[in-house]
């Protein structure tokens, strides 16, 4: 498993590789998001913390460096019920999850291949251009403690 600080380094070097300055601010929310690493943040919570160390920063702000950021692959966004969550992009290129509910740790989950052209018949005319999968419960953690 990689190191946060090589999670770090990474993703700080993606982020100066997609001419965005390294603020402190930036720096902060790669830590934040560094910490998390096992599960999606919901943006509110992670906009709380990024208050308590820059108490003027709008949550504007936040969304934009995180859309930046999903767009230069550093981060993926989700959304869920009660509105969007971030994580840190896993290092399998392609792959899907198990988002347990109540911890909001995320698992890797393997899925047979699947071919674009048996949905491309149902769809005719369409061009698919990817596709995302998430199963969600409780993971065995938390049914352990339940």
């Amino acid at each position: 498993m990689t190191s946060n600080d090589d999670l770090m380094t990474t993703a700080l070097t993606t982020i100066k590789g997609g001419h965005l300055r390294l603020t402190k601010q930036r720096r902060q929310l790669v830590d934040l998001l560094v910490k998390s690493r096992e599960r999606y943040v919901d943006i509110t919570e992670l906009d709380d913390q990024m208050r308590q160390f820059y108490p003027g920063i709008s949550h504007a702000t936040i969304y934009r460096n995180l859309t930046e950021f999903a767009h230069l692959g550093v981060v993926e966004i989700t959304r869920r019920a009660n509105g969007r969550a971030v994580k840190l992009r896993c290092e399998q290129p392609h792959h899907h999850h198990f988002v347990c509910q109540q911890c909001g740790r995320v698992f890797e989950i393997q899925l047979p291949e699947w071919d674009p052209q048996v949905f491309a018949k149902q769809l005719p005319g369409a061009k698919i251009t990817g596709h995302s999968f998430e199963l969600y419960g409780t993971c065995a953690s938390c049914r352990a403690r339940a």
